[in-house]
């Protein structure tokens, strides 16, 4: 019996025992922002405030699998539901990407004054590399992504 996993990669999926202790970074893409200080030392940001404000992800993960790469090739577009949540201020605030999960069981918490959600994002495969230790039979992989 395979150990569920929250992360999707649609349409490749994710096999059972491929995906156990995954981990998973969301950092803001090159170019999120252009900061310069002025004359008097202030910092600033020149950049375009929405068309840079995308994400880049690294999942990685060892277990007894390897991930359903066969046929992913950089460029290939994937949906990803995220392992990895984000937050804002439940008054007032809203998600700013979509949610992960469905329609009656979304992928999100609330704790006090947040609410805490796994974003789904559409990405493009950048890299990505397979590793097999044979005799400890552990299957590593990581798979490097963009927001489109």
């Amino acid at each position: 019996m395979s150990v569920p996993t929250d992360l999707r990669l649609d349409p490749i999926g994710v096999p059972p025992y491929s995906a156990r202790n995954i981990s998973q970074t969301l950092t803001p893409v090159d170019g999120a922002a252009q900061l310069a200080r002025t004359v008097n030392g202030e910092l600033i940001d020149l950049s375009d405030g929405s068309s840079y404000r995308k994400y880049k992800s690294t999942i990685s993960c060892t277990d007894q699998q390897q991930p359903a790469l066969s046929g992913v090739w950089p460029g290939m577009e994937l949906t990803v539901d995220c392992v990895v949540e984000l937050s804002y201020l439940t008054s007032g605030g809203s998600p700013e990407r979509d949610v992960a999960g469905n329609t009656a069981d979304p992928a999100t918490r609330v704790e006090g004054d947040f609410t805490f959600y796994r974003p789904r994002l559409q990405m493009r495969v950048v890299n990505y590399q397979q590793d097999l230790a044979e005799w400890d039979a552990d299957a590593a992989w990581s798979l490097d992504l963009e927001e489109i």
